[in-house]
């Protein structure tokens, strides 16, 4: 049986609200892409349709006795392959994908997905561990914590950024301290970014990275870091950018830039602390697109004149989509990545939210979360992350906005709100949505185990329950620090399942793993 994706239903203009349940035709789109409105796929399904070894074994393909040809066989889920969804069945041996097909037999194991989106495990390629701490950022998120939130929420690797550790990570024994500091505690697979600051560009640094099997690099044109702490991250200079791009592109790897001018983001806050500013609406409004833009442009430049591979991390306005587009076409080779937050807040209610919404660059309006949904929608954002950025709460409870961390904590819910948000909400194809969440980023940092369900790839799935709105709790977080600004919301789909190389990580019937089957990749 085949589920063919109809015409893509016309983006929607005007503001979604996001406790509000399927407008009629939205339940009727849902229906064509999964075709299994029969089983109740779009009403509530029952507890016997979900995932889990010994469900409805009638169903299933009899087992041939004394064959056993697979270890795992998924059967019956809509499963999302590069041409499109079908129901059909998946089998796993030895953690890779053995067959793709109908009523496949001969398993020690079958799970029935009946009901349910079988989809790639996310790859986030945007995430920050804090560990090691270097005992100063010790009760930040560890490798455990992280890597449990990953599980629960459908993501199955991630590529962890260089900085909010101590040391970051700048150079071969720097990754190494990393390394070791993850082994033996990582429950999905994690790659790793290598950094770019001004003090790694005269001892080799960012060779012996590339050598220790870094997949990208890191590095911030906005002000990070804190000098007065030794070993921890620090944004570029031009000049550091510059060459810092010409020894990377020796590399052949990507460059992930945080684009803002430090300049005059710097200055604009400075200028609004002296006025007494405290709300979030004035941190936005310290951090304008232009600064956004600006900073894309002098990158831009830069790459075409040291043949960098580049992406712009986390793009906030279409304006500055405008400009990889622009790029991208004189043959730049650039991408960009958007993230969960712009696609779902918008500037006016930050401040009722508090500073758990405070990120950069910030959350910005109602038209630009419009804009960014348009290219998201016509594919010229290359893939979704989470930045997930956590921190403890002491340092998110300041009563004025510019003091409080900046960043969200989000990779828990990287995959059911974005499937919410795209899916359900605007109509997205469902092969759109893996090619974001998984086979793009995949493909750009050269993980060639992952990001597809096809024949030979690592058995990595996430299995999504459409239309099964909940609200997210603080107690349902796997984080270290249990906050989010995401708390409170109405999410309409589940994470149900999520298998890494062919073993169940977590399932909403069992919970999660108690066991750290992830491994680190190294390209």
């Amino acid at each position: 049986m085949k589920s063919k994706l109809g015409k893509t239903a016309a983006v929607k203009e005007g503001n979604h609200e996001k406790d509000t349940l399927f407008s009629e035709n939205r339940r009727n789109l849902l229906k064509e892409i999964t075709g299994m409105a029969a089983i109740g796929v779009l009403g509530s399904v029952p507890n016997s349709v979900l995932a889990s070894e010994e469900n409805s074994r009638a169903a299933l393909p009899a087992r041939q006795t004394g064959v056993r040809d697979y270890d795992l066989i998924i059967a019956n889920g809509l499963v999302i392959l590069e041409q499109g969804e079908m129901v059909t069945d998946v089998a796993i041996k030895n953690g890779k994908i053995a067959a793709i097909g109908s009523a496949l037999r001969g398993a020690e194991r079958v799970i029935d997905a009946a009901g349910l989106v079988v989809s790639p495990g996310m790859v986030d390629a945007h995430v920050h561990i804090n560990e090691p701490g270097g005992g100063i950022r010790d009760d930040w998120e560890g490798y455990v914590t992280g890597t449990r939130a990953c599980a629960k929420g459908g993501v199955t690797t991630i590529i962890e950024m260089p900085l909010n550790q101590l040391p970051a990570t700048v150079d071969k024994k720097t990754l190494e301290i990393k390394y070791a500091a993850g082994e033996g505690k990582l429950v999905i697979d994690v790659a790793s970014h290598g950094g770019l600051v001004p003090y790694n560009l005269e001892n080799n640094g960012i060779q012996e990275q590339s050598d220790c099997g870094v997949v990208g690099y890191k590095c911030f044109m906005a002000t990070c870091g804190d000098p007065s702490i030794k070993g921890d991250f620090l944004n570029v200079d031009d000049y550091s950018l510059y060459e810092g791009m010409r020894q990377i592109a020796k590399t052949g790897k990507v460059l992930m830039i945080h684009a803002e001018n430090a300049a005059i983001t710097d200055r604009l806050g400075q200028i609004a602390h002296k006025k007494g500013c405290v709300t979030l609406k004035s941190y936005v409004a310290s951090r304008p697109v232009f600064a956004e833009v600006e900073a894309i442009r002098r990158a831009v430049l830069f790459a075409k004149t040291t043949g960098c591979p580049i992406n712009f991390c986390h793009v906030s306005s279409p304006e500055a989509v405008e400009e990889v587009i622009k790029a991208r076409e004189e043959g730049v080779n650039i991408t960009c990545e958007t993230c969960n937050q712009y696609l779902y807040f918008i500037t006016d209610e930050l401040d009722e939210i508090g500073p758990l919404a405070k990120c950069s660059p910030p959350i910005r309006d109602k038209k630009a979360q419009d804009g960014l949904w348009r290219h998201v929608l016509a594919g010229n954002i290359n893939f979704i992350t989470s930045d997930h950025s956590p921190c403890p709460a002491k340092l998110k409870n300041k009563n004025n906005a510019f003091d409080a961390w900046g960043g969200i904590a989000g990779v828990q819910n990287d995959v059911d709100i974005f499937f919410d948000e795209s899916v359900q909400k605007r109509g997205m194809p469902l092969k759109h949505f893996a090619r974001l969440i998984a086979t793009n980023p995949a493909d750009r940092f050269a993980l060639h185990t992952k990001g597809r369900i096809a024949i030979g790839k690592d058995a990595d799935f996430t299995f999504i329950k459409p239309n099964s709105p909940y609200t997210l709790r603080a107690e349902e977080l796997e984080y270290r620090n249990k906050i989010s600004a995401y708390v409170g919301r109405k999410i309409g789909a589940r994470i149900v399942r999520t298998i890494l190389r062919g073993e169940t990580v977590y399932s909403q019937e069992d919970g999660l793993t108690g066991f750290f089957p992830g491994r680190y990749i190294k390209v």
